[in-house]
């Protein structure tokens, strides 16, 4: 596996930093909102929620690339929109999902983090494209991709001169089927050891069920991750897009609770 600029050997540690926010530093970074903007209402109400529990990132699907075409798309850039106002009235930097090169740049215009998602992490059209803005990019682990594929879908990124790139699991496809993916939080110290990139976890994808996100959660800290990204919607039984593993705001609030106080007694270890 060649990695000439995202390999370990090249630099000791990256942290990214999003306005005051440092990802991949003492910090553990949280970052939560919808799977997708629904509406104004639904995404500023859960910008002030997740906040008040302790998120330092506002996440939210404004293009939804979904497996059938008949489900909900996304509200495009009025829905991104929605995000960067709640995102303003609640002084939380943005991420949202890009999923063509030709949408980079509206999207550019209010999001602070890209995200790439998983059915996008070796779309190198959209690779090289991010790899020419100077924002920091998200870039999820492909459904079925091993850990030296991620890593060289980074690599295509950096090598166009975005050095910015936080890497997140979220969960593998296999022949387990009771989960949506099978959270591979070992890929959490791989990474580490291999690349000088920051690593965070996404235990909504990577398990599909609310009533395991929390689990997932602990367990990412306690392997060493650098953050979370969590699903978290007003209704989650009314959620237009993945609320089978999104959490509702006091299910957020109790974790985020344990989460740092976990984080804590870690760092004392």
């Amino acid at each position: 596996m060649e990695l000439k600029l995202v390999g370990k050997a090249h630099k000791d540690k990256t942290i990214i930093k999003v306005r005051d926010i440092e990802i991949g530093g003492n910090d553990f970074v949280i970052i939560a909102g919808p799977c997708a903007v629904e509406s104004e209402r639904q995404v500023m109400e859960t910008a002030m929620a997740v906040k008040n529990a302790g998120a330092r990132i506002l996440r939210g699907g404004a293009f939804k690339p979904r497996t059938s075409p008949y489900a909900f798309q996304g509200l495009g850039e009025e829905g991104l929109k929605y995000l960067h106002h709640a995102g303003q009235a609640t002084d939380m930097p943005v991420i949202s999902e890009v999923m063509d090169p030709r949408d980079v740049e509206i999207v550019g215009k209010y999001v602070d983090i890209f995200q790439i998602g998983s059915r996008n992490m070796q779309n190198f059209s959209l690779l090289r494209e991010i790899g020419k803005v100077k924002k920091p990019v998200l870039l999820k682990r492909g459904m079925a991709a091993t850990i030296e594929e991620w890593l060289s879908a980074a690599e295509y990124i950096v090598l166009e001169g975005n050095k910015q790139v936080i890497l997140c699991e979220r969960g593998i496809r296999t022949f387990e089927n009771y989960t949506r993916n099978t959270l591979d939080l070992m890929a959490v110290p791989i990474i580490k050891q291999l690349s000088h990139f920051p690593i965070i976890v996404d235990p909504s994808h990577g398990t599909g069920r609310e009533e395991l996100v929390a689990s997932a959660s602990k367990a990412a800290v306690a392997i060493g991750a650098d953050g979370l990204m969590v699903e978290v919607h007003p209704c989650p039984n009314e959620a237009l897009s993945d609320g089978r593993q999104s959490l509702d705001f006091s299910k957020f609030h109790k974790l985020c609770k344990n989460l740092f106080a976990m984080k804590d007694c870690l760092d004392t270890l």
